[in-house]
């Protein structure tokens, strides 16, 4: 079975933790090389944060784990790349056009 190499989650999460602490404690994670979270709204007691997560072997169950010990929850995933290599999408008809 090929590992999961890339996740993209949209999350909520209280202010504290601070997005580096959070990042640093999901990068120590085994399997995980890199982290970026970027915060897309914030409100009085929450923020919406996009993660985004690479590595050889990401295991799923821990990432939810890890951010559930932070007060986070995942509002979806919105992206899985999984297999030997990382590869981007490609684009196709369906998608909405920038201009």
């Amino acid at each position: 079975m090929g590992a999961v190499r890339r996740l993209v989650l949209d999350t909520l999460k209280p202010h504290a933790p601070s997005i580096v602490e959070l990042s640093m404690r999901l990068s120590d994670l085994p399997g995980v090389e890199a982290v970026n979270i970027s915060i897309y709204e914030m409100d009085l007691h929450v923020e919406n944060a996009k993660i985004t997560i690479e590595g050889p072997s990401i295991d799923y169950e821990k990432v939810v784990e890890q951010l559930r010990e932070f007060g986070a929850t995942v509002h979806s995933i919105d992206e899985v790349v999984a297999g030997r290599s990382i590869i981007d999408d490609a684009s196709t008809p369906q998608d909405p056009h920038q201009g």
